[in-house]
């Protein structure tokens, strides 16, 4: 019989620690959940995981509502911790299998740290501790033997593509990005965007900060170091295209030439349930929704290239990486390669 997984969620109340939560209970008797963690803004809700799952720990970052959530939840409750300490506490003393990092922001590196100190696997969600410290962090999960699992849809795809391959051979990382809201606005139509436009993102549904991040691109700047930590390759060998469909989540192209692409519907339960059961793999709500099946057009462009789209489709394809399925056709024998984009306005 299978052993029960334990669990420890960092971030609870946050898109992707409800999203695993909602997840979780999906798979009764497979999950235990030991410990959770919040920021503690919304006790209330707090108070209703702790029902619902009934962890051994709770760790809220604001000591001011530790008492709140003590009165909401009465007698029996779970040990209740707070402040930065209570939450590096429970990520270390607290026995589990895996620990999801989901804290946003510089908050979460100490408890994400004395979780890999401790050896447990660690499927991290927050890019920022890797960007604020991926050197000491990727140097003491190797000391410790504490697998890092990437939870990001792009950092997950390319983990995916490298099982099995010898990192040697890879000759690049390809990150994808959607382009987000604002991929074909002008220069002059960003200075009028607002927050409610950048928080309008055309397939992904994020947290807040990660889909304002998504829409400047500066997500994408923090993915390229993410990747040059958790792949241990230089940030060189990483490049970013703009894939505007959200199917082909990101590729490895290796020496010979060959490119591993890893393809999926714009669900993060996919790869958030793919790191809580590594190596394994479980059914999700996404299943069977293959995003081949609707015959979608891939297309892939350089970020620049999106800026410049207005003024026409870049010379060529190695400069500014543009592809369609039209270039992807073979060609008849003497014949000229044409722009897809400039054929369509002939």
């Amino acid at each position: 019989m299978e052993r029960m997984k334990r669990l420890t969620v960092l971030g609870a109340t946050g898109s992707v620690g409800r999203r695993a939560l909602e997840l979780i209970e999906h798979y009764p008797g497979q999950f235990r959940v030991e410990g959770l963690a919040a920021r503690g803004t919304n006790p209330e809700l707090v108070a209703e995981l702790c029902r619902t799952h009934r962890p051994r720990m709770v760790a809220l970052a604001d000591e001011d509502a530790v008492d709140v959530l003590a009165r909401i939840l009465g007698h029996p409750r779970p040990e209740i911790l707070g402040g930065a300490r209570g939450l590096v506490a429970l990520a270390r003393d607290v026995e589990a299998d895996v620990v999801l990092s989901a804290i946003v922001g510089a908050a979460g590196l100490l408890p994400t740290m004395a979780a890999i100190e401790t050896g447990k696997a660690v499927a991290i969600a927050n890019k920022e501790p890797l960007v604020m410290a991926g050197s000491l962090m990727t140097a003491a999960a190797r000391r410790h033997k504490a697998p890092l699992l990437p939870v990001d849809s792009e950092h997950s795809a390319i983990f995916q593509c490298l099982e099995g391959q010898q990192r040697g051979q890879v000759h690049r990382i390809l990150l994808t990005a959607s382009g987000g809201p604002f991929r074909r606005m002008s220069k002059a139509d960003m200075a009028s965007v607002s927050v409610e436009d950048a928080l309008n993102h055309p397939t992904w549904k994020m947290g807040a900060k990660i889909t304002v991040d998504s829409a400047t691109l500066m997500n994408k700047g923090l993915e390229i170091i993410e990747a040059r930590w958790l792949f241990g390759v230089p940030a060189e060998q990483v490049q970013v295209v703009v894939h505007p469909q959200s199917i082909i989540h990101s590729m490895v192209e290796y020496v010979d030439g060959s490119v591993i692409a890893q393809l999926g519907v714009a669900d993060m339960g996919i790869p958030i349930l793919y790191a809580l059961t590594f190596p394994e793999r479980r059914p999700t709500p996404a299943a069977g929704r293959s995003p081949i099946a609707c015959r979608r057009r891939l297309t892939r462009r350089h970020p620049r290239a999106c800026a410049t789209s207005s003024s026409g489709c870049p010379r060529t394809r190695a400069a500014r990486g543009c592809l369609s399925r039209r270039e992807t056709r073979p060609r008849r024998p003497g014949s000229r390669t044409r722009c897809p984009r400039r054929s369509r306005r002939r």
